[in-house]
């Protein structure tokens, strides 16, 4: 039987999953822990570098994140869920490539590169943001990632992990670290209830797995559809309606969604039944989520990390203990042979 891909991904966990990461990449998780060795990583070191002045933020949310994956059906007995910083070989590796990357290269990152200009960032710009490819090209290669779980905007990264594999294993000659490929989510980035981006919690459009059901209908009631359409006789546009936006995300029923469309565009169909109608989908979805998030326990979810950080550290260690040789600082060993 061939074995398994080793499949790593994860979230740098700045606050609860909402509905875009559940269709983006949890609902492939679930489904790929029965055909990969995943990881699953919850980048809290990345998030210091965005939250260094309130760690214990950081910590909660890595819990809450946690307990999200838990809740939508990550088994850790499959999937290995594991805390970064929790893992020394990643921040000894890091240290190695920061060696192999000019910092011109690293500015050069286009996803670095627009992260710097979405934040504002110019002279105050953290040397630890800075360095992100570095770092994440650690976690990629700690645990010999064959493929990497993301959208298109981690391609530049993976191209950079890659860089310095090649680079690594020819300044030392070896064959240690083994390049990644991208495994890009099928799904496109889903657009918050505003219309106006992707959901996320810093722009406050987002539907979170642990909404309760009110807010979950107060939020697709505020959803933006088509403000030409004034009356229920009005034709209306599909096209840019959040509302079928989220229907064709969620709702299990095709021919039913496009019935809606058609008879949204020749008019006759109210915005407050289109959305009562979505309202119901996501309730039902999300309710057994909710109800299994809340039963989790917060002495469970810590028992979950340490066991699966656990069993990554075995293997990273086996894999930083493989560069030190191939670097050559392994010197107690080789004091130890020679005495």
């Amino acid at each position: 039987m061939e074995a398994k891909k080793l499949i790593l991904t994860g979230d740098r966990p700045t606050g609860n999953l909402h509905l875009g990461h559940y269709v983006g990449v949890l609902k492939s998780r679930v489904e790929q822990q029965h055909t990969h060795n995943q990881y699953i990583l919850v980048a809290d070191v990345q998030a210091l570098t965005d939250y260094y002045e309130m760690p214990q933020l950081v910590v909660e949310n890595s819990l809450e994140v946690v307990k999200d994956y838990l809740a939508v059906g990550i088994d850790p007995q499959i999937s290995t869920i594991l805390i970064q910083s929790q893992i020394p070989a990643i921040a000894e590796l890091t240290i190695y490539y920061m060696n192999l990357v000019s910092v011109s290269r690293l500015e050069r990152n286009p996803t670095v590169k627009n992260e710097i200009l979405q934040k504002g960032l110019g002279k105050t710009l953290p040397v630890g943001f800075l360095n992100y490819p570095v770092s994440q090209a650690a976690d990629i290669t700690a645990f010999g990632g064959e493929l990497v779980s993301g959208g298109e905007d981690q391609i530049p990264m993976i191209e950079q992990t890659n860089e310095i594999v090649r680079k690594f294993n020819r300044i030392y000659n070896t064959n240690c670290l083994k390049e990644a490929s991208i495994h890009l989510s099928k799904v496109p980035r889903l657009v918050g209830i505003d219309g106006k981006a992707k959901a996320s919690k810093s722009m406050n459009n987002a539907i979170f797995l642990s909404d309760p059901p009110e807010v979950i209908r107060e939020k697709v009631f505020a959803m933006f559809t088509d403000p030409d359409h004034i009356k229920v006789s009005d034709p209306g546009k599909v096209d840019g309606n959040v509302v079928f936006t989220y229907l064709d995300a969620f709702c299990d029923d095709p021919d039913e969604v496009n019935s809606l469309k058609s008879q949204y565009l020749k008019g006759g169909l109210g915005d407050t039944t289109l959305k009562s109608y979505l309202n119901d989908i996501l309730q039902k979805m999300l309710q057994p989520i909710r109800e299994k998030r809340r039963l989790l326990t917060r002495e469970y979810i810590l028992d979950v990390c340490y066991d699966g950080t656990s069993r990554a550290r075995v293997v990273s260690g086996g894999i930083l203990n493989n560069v030190r040789n191939a670097i050559g600082i392994n010197f107690f060993d080789k004091i130890e042979k020679h005495s």
